[in-house]
This record gives structure tokens, sequence and C-alpha cells, in this order.
């Protein structure tokens, strides 16, 4: 256990050269089954699946559904990173995603249950991780107001399954007030601005630009303060409320490359952005800190939306605009969305 620690403390961005690839990066993490498109829309059958259609869905992770006349929203994240070491904040964390995933689309994340995978509760290790994850639910519930199920934690162990890395799963149930001021996660119009609202940092820990592309298995949790996630997922709501944004997506797996490509892929619209001198590229591109969200501005609601953010005092940035379908990455082209569909030409 302590060996583990010690093992992750010593990595550091440094320890990556700054001048990559970008497109090498890019075409690279198309083949990352966890980045794949069809893990994001999809229609699952026996038949293979439709390239036309595996791109289709509005909601991404978040799933949709009306019960008794009244809309509600779903949503089940998993999240494995340092759960035997810091199980505190890995939930917080998976807590963060997902309520700031549920929030995009407008809805108001309302309970939650969790299942630990792969977690002995007979060993002392195990009652270590549970009761570390107990406390990141109950805190991470009562900074969203979330209601957390009375059976907090259910388990699941299994010796044959060895080696399986704990796991914490939670499932998130939410309210949908009005479904007409839904904000689903692609972009809609050519010409819309993108915004990012939050930080961008030198980090790149815990990201599958790190553990795929560089093969680093072992390094700290992403850049993360909860404090900022309610300030940043309360923004959001009151945006979303004012009928500012046309689209809103959480930076998530993948990164900002990624997130923007998922959003960009249902209607088959490109970006044209620019990164951060100060930020390294990789770091700006692939880096998974939370608390940032991309939203799609009209140009007619740019003022109110600048105006607004000012005024909360919250950071953001604009960071590009959508295109007829070409991605540009500080004026370099990666060609069009519609060749960037993994396993279809």
């Amino acid at each position: 256990m302590v060996e583990l620690k010690e093992e992750i403390l010593e990595f550091t961005i440094d320890q990556i050269p700054e001048n990559q690839d970008i497109n090498d990066i890019v075409m690279n993490l198309m083949a990352n089954p966890n980045l794949a498109p069809i893990n994001y829309f999809n229609d699952f059958s026996e038949e293979v699946p439709d390239p036309d259609t595996v791109a289709n869905g509005d909601t991404e992770e978040t799933g949709i559904f009306c019960m008794d006349g009244k809309w509600m929203a779903m949503t089940t994240h998993a999240f494995h990173h340092h759960l035997s070491t810091d199980p505190q904040i890995a939930t917080e964390i998976v807590m963060s995603r997902a309520a700031r995933r549920m929030i995009a689309t407008g809805a108001n994340p309302e309970a939650v249950s969790a299942l630990l995978y792969h977690i002995n509760i007979a060993d002392p290790n195990g009652q270590f991780i549970a009761s570390g994850a107990k406390k990141g639910l109950e805190n991470a519930c009562e900074k969203f107001g979330i209601k957390l199920t009375d059976r907090k934690i259910r388990f699941d162990y299994f010796s044959g399954h060895e080696p399986v890395a704990p796991t914490i799963i939670i499932s998130l149930m939410g309210s949908i007030a009005d479904k007409d001021k839904m904000v689903t996660h692609n972009f809609k119009t050519k010409g819309n601005n993108v915004f990012v609202i939050g930080r961008s940092y030198d980090d790149i820990n815990s990201s599958e630009y790190l553990e795929f592309y560089h093969q680093v298995e072992n390094s700290p949790l992403p850049v993360f303060d909860i404090n900022t996630e309610v300030v940043i997922q309360n923004t959001l709501k009151k945006l979303i409320e004012k009928g500012l944004l046309t689209s809103a997506s959480p930076v998530g797996k993948g990164g900002l490359f990624f997130s923007m490509l998922r959003a960009g892929m249902p209607s088959g619209f490109g970006f044209d952005i620019t990164t951060d001198a100060e930020i390294r590229k990789d770091a700006f591109l692939f880096g998974e800190s939370m608390g940032r969200i991309i939203v799609g501005v009209d140009p007619s609601k740019e003022d109110d939306f600048v105006d607004f953010m000012s005024e909360s005092k919250v950071p953001f940035f604009a960071v590009g605009h959508v295109t007829k379908g070409e991605i540009r990455v500080d004026d370099e082209s990666f060609g069009y969305i519609n060749k960037m569909t993994p396993g279809f030409d």
C-alpha cells in the first residue's frame, strides 16, 4: 500500500516531453475503447452499428425518460483511480462528474445509490475504502443537495476476479422541471461561439492521454476542488435557466478535445479553437482536470453571456467557434469530423 502511494506521488508532468505531435496523439487516442464514439452514443444490437447512427445521441452519458408524465434523467458513472489510497476524494470526484453531467442537460440531481465493486469488506483495506467512500458520498451529497439512499453503499466481491482494481459505481437520478429548457451537449449551429467555464491547468494526471498514449498507469488524481465544483454547477444552472446556452458539455474523458469531438459528432459540426499559450498544449487539449464545462453561445446572446459571467466572478474564457465540419486547433487542420469515427471511412 505505502509503496504504491509513493510511486504515484513521484509522477510529475515534467516527465512527459512538452512538444508532442498532437495529430499523432489524436489518431492514437481514437483507438482507445474508452473514447470510441460508440461508447457514448449507442443502440446495442446483434447487427454491426451503422456509422451514420453511431453518434446520434443527444444526451451523451445521461439518459432521459418519461415516467407517469414526469420527465426524469439518469446517469451511471464508475471510477477506480486511487480508490485504494484516497477513497473519499475519489468518490467526491465521481459524484462531481455525475452531477455536472446531469446539470449540463438541464436536469436537477435528486438521489444517488452506490456500489463498491471488488471490495472485500472483511479485509482492513476493504474497510478503509468503504469508510472513505461513505465519507465522500455523504460530503458530495451535502454539497450538491442530493439525497443518498438509506443503504448508502452496496458491495460486490468475488476472489476469482483477480486482478481487478476496486471500483465505485454510482447511479444518479434527477428530475427535469421544464423539458423545453433542456440543453444537450451537441453543437447546434455553425458560427456559435464556444466558451469554457472554469480554469485550465498544466495537469494530465490520471487521464486517458497519459495512461493510453504514454502508458503511465500511476499518477495522482486530476486537479479537483469540490467547493469549486459547487460554484461551477450553480452557475451552469443559472445560465440554462436564463436561456443563454445552445449546448453544454463537461470536459470529461479525453479532455477538452474529445469532449468537443463528442459535441460535434451528432450533427456533424466541427470546431476551430485556440489553445492557451500559458498552458501546455497537451494538458489543455487532453488533460482531465475537473471543474470545466464547454458551452455553446449564440452570437446574439454573447454579450448577455459575458456580462453574466463577469458579474458572477466565475472564471471563463473564449476558446473558439463551431464550424461546418472541419476541426482546427491553432490554425492547424485535423480534417473533418465525419472522418473521425474509428473503424469507419
